[in-house]
């Protein structure tokens, strides 16, 4: 079983979130990314995201006053 890179993970946890995951690309995905990669590439993911929203709503609460 090959490694992928953490690129891969990191691509694949972003397509995740979307919910559009082909079944051959999961099926590609589980078997050569670590269940290790993908924690990490998950939490990371969710954390930019949920920073990303905190500045859209910090940039939107500067256009309200």
């Amino acid at each position: 079983m090959a490694k992928a890179g953490n690129v891969k993970a990191a691509l694949a946890v972003f397509w995740s979130f979307f919910g559009v995951r082909k079944r051959r690309d999961y099926d590609d995905d589980a078997q050569s990314l670590t269940p290790v990669q993908v924690i990490i590439a998950g939490l990371i993911g969710a954390a930019v995201f949920v920073l990303t929203m905190m500045l859209l709503v910090y940039l939107a609460m500067q256009f309200v006053k």
